[in-house]
């Protein structure tokens, strides 16, 4: 297979961007370091291009590979013929070489090989190819043989039936043909073990759906209520059109006792090797997909999630909240450390309200806390009282979010958080990750497992290694996008630098604390184990805002210093221009870049590229994103009425829909239906996790606490 052709067919990329792209992965560049700095080289393709390229060519290398072994193997058999050959070669999937290879497959012991021990292959070519002038019957008592168990004309038939039932099961063509037609005909068909139990699967009690039209979180929860043996699932086939079209290929005869044989024999081949061959193989590509799909999704809401605004240069005092063991309470400043932490007691059962509220307004006032980040867990709404009631007592202009606790607790507990705050208890920490996630969530949330934020949907029923890597890759590309400041940033942050491992993401942290901060890009290479190739990787994603060289705390890669500093003088500017920000009318004294790029010796679109960054130095992709809806007043369940427009923020996209906050500590549910007027397949399209939406209340079921809105205003 020519894997560039087919992977520039799929992506739909020009042959030359493939093999550029393919040539520098194999290199070991990272997928970031490619997409920002070897634009000249791909044609400008960016990560999620990329990632999907390193995908397919992962999974195609694995293809060609296993041809090989397949090949060598029936090549060994001595059963290689070139028609075979042929088709193995062309073969595009796994399923494509497994079906080709199965007659060829070392077997277990099976009906088949037993018969063939008792010497029953040559009447079941006698039966196969439908020939013979004599009665099959008389032919099958030569055939008896007391002392191969062979006792009668009926265990001689039967052994030959079984011979020729699995090389009908084994034939790849049969196979593809029986997998489509159960693919666009066939249904997945649901039922209750026990239909009088209450359960969340109460919907799939008597379900049957189209295969072909099966959404994927609906695989994924079938899938779940079958582990959990509250649901028993079943492919339910065409299996008339499929027993029609066997017989069609198999028998070509008139003889009505062959005949009657081969219809016995396409019967059983069907219902005993190949039905339940292919049920699995279905629901496992069904599964596959849908994983697949909810890993997408679940990568997209994780990345929108980690690129939201900072709120910056405020005082956060973040509010774990909790009945019997306290609210938690931290406040930091605004470069994220801990100034103060405490304990209050405003909930049931002790009730010291006022007191709680002493002791708040006084951290306020002592610290000039301007925004109080309060988590959305337990004791939440009852907290979200006494805040509010503080807010209308004091003078001080101050306004409060709620912000999802998803992951504080994992991290509060995690080796990690004993480490940077060894004596802090879980509570403390946990109030502490509060604010630090407002005021930078990218570098607070990438401590967390990225499981455990709480933005997909059946996470832990999928494949583990696969989520891992793509949640990696996701976060990987955010820090990335948003560079570190190397002198503050974590070994949480560190290690998602492109070219950066976590030993030498440790080895970063100890040099600064042993030698100080960084005031260059160039001391990195005197850091342990970070090599010349490491440093190519990661200098350009490393950000020194107060450095010697005021082009360290830009994005341009140090290998283009030399151009950028020929740039400044050409057109009339000094470094100092960086450091002030004086650079915002540069591209407009730019009238050819192609002549200009040429003079410089470097690529046009990297100019371009520099040109972008010197425009506005240090400039953070984070800053175009909806800033989150900030609130001085409470709004309850009860309050809310059909009809009534409020603003929200988006906090979970799934396939049927997004969950919205409007601030009333239940999440509402807008339906795919209920996001836009024209037809959409996916809510993707329409919102993202951290938009700002105006939603329109539908109804409220206060029982039950489900709110539903929708976005058709």
């Amino acid at each position: 297979m020519d894997i560039i052709a087919k992977i520039s067919e799929e992506l739909k990329i020009r042959r030359e961007q493939t093999k550029a792209a393919i040539d520098l992965i194999d290199a070991g560049n990272t997928i970031p370091f490619i997409a920002r700095y070897r634009k000249e080289k791909t044609g400008a393709l960016n990560d999620e291009v990329l990632r999907n390229l390193y995908d397919r060519l992962i999974y195609l290398r694995n293809l060609e590979e296993k041809k090989e072994t397949v090949l060598k193997s029936i090549e060994e058999q001595g059963k290689l013929t070139e028609e075979l050959k042929k088709s193995i070669l062309a073969a595009e999937t796994q399923i494509a070489v497994d079906d080709l290879y199965r007659p060829y497959r070392p077997k277990r012991r099976t009906r088949a090989t037993i018969a063939k021990e008792k010497g029953l292959e040559p009447l079941a070519n006698i039966i196969s190819l439908q020939m013979t002038k004599t009665s099959i019957l008389e032919e099958a008592k030569k055939y008896i043989n007391e002392e191969k168990d062979v006792k009668t004309v009926e265990d001689a038939i039967n052994g030959a039936k079984d011979i020729i039932a699995e090389n009908i099961s084994d034939d790849a063509d049969y196979r593809k043909q029986i997998r489509k037609y159960t693919f666009d005909k066939g249904n997945i068909v649901s039922t209750a073990k026990d239909s009088e139990a209450e359960s969340v699967y109460e919907m799939y009690y008597d379900f049957t759906e189209s295969i072909k039209k099966l959404p994927g979180h609906r695989v994924l929860a079938l899938n779940r209520g079958e582990k959990e043996k509250i649901l028993s699932i079943k492919i339910e086939a065409p299996v008339e059109d499929i027993i029609r079209y066997l017989e069609k290929n198999v028998i070509h005869t008139n003889n009505e006792e062959i005949r009657n044989i081969l219809k016995e024999v396409v019967a059983d081949a069907y219902d005993r090797l190949i039905a339940p061959a292919i049920e699995r193989e279905l629901r496992s590509e069904a599964t596959e997909n849908a994983e697949d799909g909810a890993i997408k999704v679940f990568g997209k809401n994780l990345e929108q999630l980690l690129m939201q605004p900072p709120i910056a240069g405020q005082v956060v005092l973040g509010w774990d909240p909790a009945f019997r063991t306290g609210c938690k309470i931290a406040v930091v400043d605004p470069t994220g450390k801990v100034l103060d932490t405490t304990v209050i007691f405003p909930t049931a059962p002790q009730n010291k309200v006022e007191e709680s509220k002493a002791v708040i307004k006084k951290l306020i006032e002592k610290y000039n806390v301007t925004l109080i980040s309060l988590g959305n867990g337990t004791a939440s709404r009852e907290s979200e009282q006494v805040i509010v009631e503080i807010i209308k007592e004091i003078p001080k202009n101050v306004q409060y979010i709620i912000v999802n606790e998803a992951g504080a607790s994992v991290y509060s507990a995690s080796k990690l958080a004993t480490e940077e705050f060894p004596n802090f208890d879980v509570g403390q920490r946990s109030a502490t990750s509060m604010a630090r996630r407002l005021q930078d969530p990218l570098a607070e949330l990438v401590k967390i497992d990225p499981k455990s934020i709480g933005v997909g949907q059946y996470q832990h029923d999928m494949n583990q290694k696969k989520l891992n890597e793509a949640l990696s890759a996701v976060v990987e590309d955010c820090v990335n996008k948003v560079g570190v400041d190397l002198n503050t940033a974590s070994v949480s942050l560190l290690e998602y630098v492109s070219g950066v491992t976590k030993a030498v993401a440790k080895n970063i942290v100890t040099y600064r604390e042993e030698n100080g901060k960084f005031t260059s890009r160039k001391q990195l290479l005197k850091v342990a184990k970070l090599g010349p190739k490491a440093f190519e990787q990661c200098a350009g994603f490393m950000r020194i805002l107060d450095g010697k060289n005021p082009l360290d705390a830009t994005g341009v890669h140090p290998e283009s210093y030399d151009a950028t500093t020929k740039l400044l003088e050409k057109l009339g500017y000094t470094s100092e221009d960086i450091t002030n920000k004086n650079l915002g009318d540069l591209p407009k004294k730019i009238k050819d870049y192609k002549a200009l790029a040429a003079d410089l010796e470097v690529g046009e679109i990297t100019l371009k590229d520099i040109v972008k960054e010197l425009e506005k130095p240090a400039r953070d992709p984070r800053e175009d994103m909806p800033k989150p809806i900030l609130r001085s007043d409470i709004l309850e369940l009860k309050d809310l009425t059909p009809g009534m427009t409020l603003k929200g923020t988006v906090r979970n996209v799934i396939d049927f829909g997004a969950f919205v906050d409007i601030g009333v500590h239940q999440d509402g549910l807008v339906h795919i239906s209920e996001m836009s007027n024209k037809f959409i397949k996916h809510p993707l399209e329409v919102v993202s996790v951290g938009d700002i939406v105006d939603v329109k209340v539908l109804s409220v079921d206060v029982k039950k606490k489900r709110i539903q809105l929708s976005m058709k205003l």
